[in-house]
Protein backbone atom coordinates (compact mmCIF):
# COMPACT_ATOMS: atom_id res chain seq x y z
CA UNK A 1 0.00 0.00 0.00
CA UNK A 2 2.80 2.17 0.96
CA UNK A 3 4.72 1.81 -2.13
CA UNK A 4 1.92 2.39 -4.32
CA UNK A 5 0.95 5.60 -2.24
CA UNK A 6 4.82 6.31 -3.19
CA UNK A 7 4.34 5.09 -6.89
CA UNK A 8 1.10 7.83 -7.08
CA UNK A 9 2.71 10.85 -5.19
CA UNK A 10 6.07 9.97 -7.49
CA UNK A 11 4.10 10.62 -10.81
CA UNK A 12 2.33 13.53 -9.39
CA UNK A 13 5.33 14.96 -8.36
CA UNK A 14 6.92 14.69 -12.02
CA UNK A 15 4.11 16.10 -13.48
CA UNK A 16 3.92 18.97 -11.81
CA UNK A 17 7.44 19.53 -12.31
CA UNK A 18 7.06 18.64 -16.23
CA UNK A 19 4.11 21.19 -16.53
CA UNK A 20 5.84 23.76 -14.04
CA UNK A 21 8.54 23.41 -16.86
CA UNK A 22 6.18 23.71 -20.00
CA UNK A 23 5.23 26.93 -18.14
CA UNK A 24 8.14 28.41 -17.68
CA UNK A 25 9.40 27.61 -21.33
CA UNK A 26 5.81 29.38 -22.86
CA UNK A 27 6.51 32.29 -20.76
CA UNK A 28 9.98 32.57 -21.77
CA UNK A 29 9.35 31.69 -25.35
CA UNK A 30 7.36 34.46 -25.71
CA UNK A 31 9.14 36.68 -24.82
CA UNK A 32 12.26 35.94 -27.00
CA UNK A 33 12.29 36.24 -30.94
CA UNK A 34 13.25 33.13 -32.54
CA UNK A 35 16.10 34.24 -35.06
CA UNK A 36 18.78 31.33 -35.37
CA UNK A 37 16.15 28.76 -37.49
CA UNK A 38 16.00 28.12 -41.08
CA UNK A 39 13.27 29.62 -43.11
CA UNK A 40 11.91 28.05 -46.56
CA UNK A 41 12.89 29.59 -49.97
CA UNK A 42 15.96 31.96 -48.38
CA UNK A 43 19.34 31.87 -48.73
CA UNK A 44 22.24 33.44 -47.24
CA UNK A 45 23.68 32.72 -43.55
CA UNK A 46 21.68 32.92 -40.34
CA UNK A 47 21.57 36.26 -38.79
CA UNK A 48 24.84 36.51 -36.91
CA UNK A 49 24.40 36.85 -33.36
CA UNK A 50 27.97 36.87 -31.98
CA UNK A 51 31.34 38.78 -33.51
CA UNK A 52 32.64 35.24 -34.45
CA UNK A 53 30.26 34.82 -36.68
CA UNK A 54 30.35 38.44 -38.24
CA UNK A 55 34.10 37.70 -38.81
CA UNK A 56 33.25 33.85 -40.65
CA UNK A 57 30.27 35.27 -42.59
CA UNK A 58 32.59 38.91 -43.71
CA UNK A 59 35.41 36.20 -44.74
CA UNK A 60 33.12 34.40 -46.65
CA UNK A 61 32.03 37.28 -48.54
CA UNK A 62 35.85 38.30 -49.25
CA UNK A 63 36.57 34.90 -50.65
CA UNK A 64 33.86 35.19 -52.94
CA UNK A 65 34.95 38.13 -54.81
CA UNK A 66 38.08 36.84 -55.08
CA UNK A 67 37.01 33.63 -56.20
CA UNK A 68 34.10 35.32 -58.55
CA UNK A 69 37.09 37.74 -60.20
CA UNK A 70 39.39 34.65 -60.66
CA UNK A 71 36.97 32.46 -62.43
CA UNK A 72 35.64 35.91 -64.47
CA UNK A 73 39.41 36.11 -65.76
CA UNK A 74 39.87 32.12 -66.61
CA UNK A 75 36.34 32.34 -68.09
CA UNK A 76 37.19 35.45 -70.61
CA UNK A 77 40.53 33.88 -70.77
CA UNK A 78 39.58 30.80 -72.31
CA UNK A 79 37.11 32.31 -74.46
CA UNK A 80 39.19 34.50 -75.92
CA UNK A 81 41.57 31.51 -76.60
CA UNK A 82 38.60 29.62 -78.03
CA UNK A 83 37.55 32.52 -80.30
CA UNK A 84 40.51 33.85 -81.33
CA UNK A 85 42.89 31.06 -81.55
CA UNK A 86 40.65 28.42 -83.54
CA UNK A 87 41.69 26.70 -86.29
CA UNK A 88 39.67 28.85 -89.05
CA UNK A 89 40.92 31.78 -87.64
CA UNK A 90 44.90 30.27 -87.51
CA UNK A 91 45.25 26.99 -89.36
CA UNK A 92 49.22 27.08 -88.19
CA UNK A 93 49.44 26.52 -84.61
CA UNK A 94 51.63 28.57 -82.42
CA UNK A 95 55.10 26.84 -82.01
CA UNK A 96 56.73 28.35 -78.93
CA UNK A 97 57.53 26.29 -75.82
CA UNK A 98 58.85 28.49 -72.72
CA UNK A 99 57.52 31.57 -71.66
CA UNK A 100 59.58 33.33 -69.18
CA UNK A 101 57.42 36.26 -67.77
CA UNK A 102 54.03 34.41 -68.07
CA UNK A 103 55.66 31.54 -66.24
CA UNK A 104 56.77 33.80 -63.35
CA UNK A 105 53.45 35.67 -63.14
CA UNK A 106 51.21 32.33 -63.00
CA UNK A 107 53.57 31.84 -60.06
CA UNK A 108 53.32 34.61 -58.45
CA UNK A 109 49.93 35.71 -58.78
CA UNK A 110 48.73 32.92 -56.68
CA UNK A 111 51.61 33.18 -54.05
CA UNK A 112 50.15 36.61 -53.76
CA UNK A 113 46.32 35.70 -53.33
CA UNK A 114 47.26 33.12 -50.39
CA UNK A 115 49.12 35.34 -48.30
CA UNK A 116 46.49 38.02 -49.20
CA UNK A 117 43.43 35.31 -48.48
CA UNK A 118 45.55 33.51 -45.27
CA UNK A 119 46.35 37.03 -44.05
CA UNK A 120 42.79 37.77 -43.74
CA UNK A 121 41.51 34.45 -42.78
CA UNK A 122 44.18 33.19 -39.63
CA UNK A 123 43.48 36.40 -37.10
CA UNK A 124 39.39 34.74 -37.83
CA UNK A 125 40.66 31.20 -37.32
CA UNK A 126 42.95 32.36 -34.30
CA UNK A 127 40.00 34.50 -32.68
CA UNK A 128 37.90 31.38 -32.82
CA UNK A 129 40.66 28.89 -30.94
CA UNK A 130 42.13 30.71 -28.21
CA UNK A 131 39.19 30.31 -25.57
CA UNK A 132 39.04 33.08 -23.10
CA UNK A 133 38.23 32.82 -19.39
CA UNK A 134 34.69 32.09 -19.85
CA UNK A 135 31.72 33.85 -17.32
CA UNK A 136 29.84 30.58 -17.55
CA UNK A 137 31.16 27.41 -18.36
CA UNK A 138 29.35 24.64 -19.44
CA UNK A 139 30.60 20.85 -19.58
CA UNK A 140 28.75 19.10 -23.08
CA UNK A 141 28.52 15.85 -23.74
CA UNK A 142 27.46 14.17 -27.07
CA UNK A 143 25.17 10.93 -26.51
CA UNK A 144 23.34 8.60 -29.03
CA UNK A 145 21.21 10.69 -29.58
CA UNK A 146 20.69 13.63 -27.47
CA UNK A 147 22.55 16.05 -25.42
CA UNK A 148 23.84 16.63 -21.99
CA UNK A 149 24.78 20.13 -20.18
CA UNK A 150 26.51 20.86 -16.98
CA UNK A 151 26.70 23.94 -15.48
CA UNK A 152 29.88 23.27 -14.00
CA UNK A 153 30.05 26.45 -11.35
CA UNK A 154 26.50 26.31 -10.82
CA UNK A 155 26.20 22.44 -9.89
CA UNK A 156 23.30 22.86 -12.75
CA UNK A 157 22.91 19.73 -14.97
CA UNK A 158 20.28 18.69 -17.74
CA UNK A 159 19.81 16.29 -20.68
CA UNK A 160 18.29 18.03 -23.95
CA UNK A 161 15.99 16.03 -25.78
CA UNK A 162 14.03 16.20 -29.27
CA UNK A 163 10.66 17.27 -28.70
CA UNK A 164 8.02 15.49 -30.47
CA UNK A 165 5.30 17.16 -32.78
CA UNK A 166 2.35 17.19 -30.14
CA UNK A 167 4.60 18.52 -27.71
CA UNK A 168 5.84 21.62 -29.26
CA UNK A 169 2.82 23.70 -28.50
CA UNK A 170 3.50 22.51 -24.51
CA UNK A 171 6.66 24.29 -24.69
CA UNK A 172 6.15 27.23 -26.54
CA UNK A 173 7.09 25.99 -30.11
CA UNK A 174 5.13 26.42 -32.82
CA UNK A 175 5.01 23.03 -35.86
CA UNK A 176 7.76 24.87 -37.94
CA UNK A 177 10.35 24.51 -35.09
CA UNK A 178 9.88 20.42 -35.18
CA UNK A 179 13.44 18.86 -35.76
CA UNK A 180 14.89 21.88 -34.47
CA UNK A 181 13.15 22.56 -30.37
CA UNK A 182 14.30 20.40 -27.52
CA UNK A 183 12.35 20.02 -24.20
CA UNK A 184 15.13 21.85 -21.84
CA UNK A 185 17.65 24.37 -24.16
CA UNK A 186 20.74 25.57 -22.62
CA UNK A 187 19.98 29.63 -21.13
CA UNK A 188 22.52 32.02 -21.27
CA UNK A 189 22.85 35.58 -20.42
CA UNK A 190 23.35 37.76 -23.50
CA UNK A 191 26.73 39.69 -23.61
CA UNK A 192 28.73 37.34 -21.94
CA UNK A 193 31.35 34.96 -22.46
CA UNK A 194 30.49 31.63 -22.56
CA UNK A 195 33.02 28.66 -23.00
CA UNK A 196 31.89 25.28 -23.65
CA UNK A 197 33.78 22.00 -22.81
CA UNK A 198 32.82 19.02 -25.19
CA UNK A 199 33.21 15.19 -25.36
CA UNK A 200 31.48 12.41 -26.60
CA UNK A 201 30.13 9.38 -24.29
CA UNK A 202 29.81 7.10 -27.09
CA UNK A 203 30.93 8.11 -30.94
CA UNK A 204 31.72 11.60 -32.14
CA UNK A 205 29.31 14.34 -32.04
CA UNK A 206 29.10 17.76 -32.84
CA UNK A 207 27.71 20.81 -31.42
CA UNK A 208 26.92 24.10 -33.69
CA UNK A 209 25.05 26.75 -33.45
CA UNK A 210 25.07 28.34 -36.86
CA UNK A 211 24.59 32.00 -35.92
CA UNK A 212 26.84 31.74 -33.57
CA UNK A 213 29.50 30.73 -36.18
CA UNK A 214 30.53 27.80 -33.95
CA UNK A 215 31.12 24.03 -34.61
CA UNK A 216 33.40 21.82 -32.42
CA UNK A 217 33.39 18.12 -32.83
CA UNK A 218 32.71 15.99 -29.17
CA UNK A 219 34.93 13.58 -29.21
CA UNK A 220 35.33 10.33 -26.67
CA UNK A 221 37.89 10.17 -24.32
CA UNK A 222 38.52 14.16 -25.34
CA UNK A 223 37.88 17.27 -24.17
CA UNK A 224 37.72 20.48 -26.92
CA UNK A 225 36.32 23.85 -25.85
CA UNK A 226 34.88 26.70 -28.39
CA UNK A 227 33.35 29.89 -26.97
CA UNK A 228 31.06 32.67 -27.99
CA UNK A 229 29.44 35.59 -26.98
CA UNK A 230 25.89 36.14 -28.03
CA UNK A 231 24.79 40.07 -28.81
CA UNK A 232 21.21 39.99 -29.09
CA UNK A 233 18.70 37.92 -27.35
CA UNK A 234 16.34 35.21 -29.19
CA UNK A 235 16.13 31.60 -29.12
CA UNK A 236 19.05 30.09 -31.84
CA UNK A 237 19.29 26.01 -33.16
CA UNK A 238 21.30 24.17 -34.44
CA UNK A 239 22.10 20.45 -34.87
CA UNK A 240 24.52 17.50 -34.20
CA UNK A 241 26.84 18.37 -37.01
CA UNK A 242 28.69 14.77 -37.15
CA UNK A 243 27.45 11.72 -38.35
CA UNK A 244 26.64 9.77 -35.31
CA UNK A 245 24.64 7.01 -36.01
CA UNK A 246 20.52 5.93 -37.15
CA UNK A 247 19.20 8.78 -34.94
CA UNK A 248 21.31 11.30 -36.03
CA UNK A 249 18.94 13.86 -37.65
CA UNK A 250 17.00 13.66 -34.20
CA UNK A 251 19.49 15.42 -31.62
CA UNK A 252 18.89 18.95 -31.96
CA UNK A 253 20.25 22.07 -30.48
CA UNK A 254 18.17 24.43 -28.90
CA UNK A 255 20.17 28.24 -26.80
CA UNK A 256 17.97 30.48 -25.19
CA UNK A 257 19.75 34.09 -25.23
CA UNK A 258 18.27 35.94 -22.12
CA UNK A 259 18.58 39.42 -20.07
CA UNK A 260 21.17 38.73 -16.93
CA UNK A 261 17.95 39.23 -14.56
CA UNK A 262 16.04 36.13 -16.61
CA UNK A 263 18.77 34.21 -16.39
CA UNK A 264 19.56 34.50 -12.98
CA UNK A 265 16.13 33.80 -11.97
CA UNK A 266 16.28 30.89 -14.40
CA UNK A 267 19.23 29.64 -12.43
CA UNK A 268 17.85 29.95 -9.20
CA UNK A 269 14.68 27.92 -10.16
CA UNK A 270 17.08 25.48 -11.90
CA UNK A 271 19.24 25.09 -8.89
CA UNK A 272 16.05 24.38 -7.07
Amino acid sequence: MRLKTFATSLWATTGLIMAGASATAQEVNQELEIVGHPINGATGFQPAATELARDAQWLDGMLLVIITIITLFVTGLLAWVIIRYNQKRQTTPAGFTHHTPLEIAWTVVPIVILIIIGSFSMPVLFKQQTIPEGDINIKVTGYQWYWGYEYVDEGVEFESFLLARDELEDFGYSQDEYLLATDTAVVVPVNSTVVMQLTGADVIHSWTIPAFGVKQDAVPGRLSQLWFSAEREGIFFGQCSELCGKDHAYMPITVKVVSQETYDAWLAEAKS
